[in-house]
């Protein structure tokens, strides 16, 4: 007999588990859809985005120097 009242001491915890998740996980649904997750951050300042150049290169060739200090062709040195 104590065997029958313990199985179904347990199966009724086990029950009331299962429940208890049950609505916890329907409360977490609620709040997720309530919650609005694509707004728009402002933008602060400071920093731009980096702007993409077309990959056929007809935004220009860039070489490396980054200084902006070029001589002309026929002075470079090699």
């Amino acid at each position: 007999m104590e065997t029958v009242i313990t199985t179904a001491v347990i199966l009724g915890m086990i029950a009331l588990g299962v429940l208890l998740i049950h609505l916890l996980n329907a409360q977490h649904d609620q709040r997720i859809a309530a919650f609005r997750y694509s707004d728009v951050l402002p933008m602060h300042g400071g920093r731009s985005r980096k702007r993409r150049h077309p990959a056929d290169g007809s935004a220009g060739h860039h070489d490396g120097d980054r200084g902006g200090h070029r001589l002309p062709v026929d002075r470079r040195q090699v």
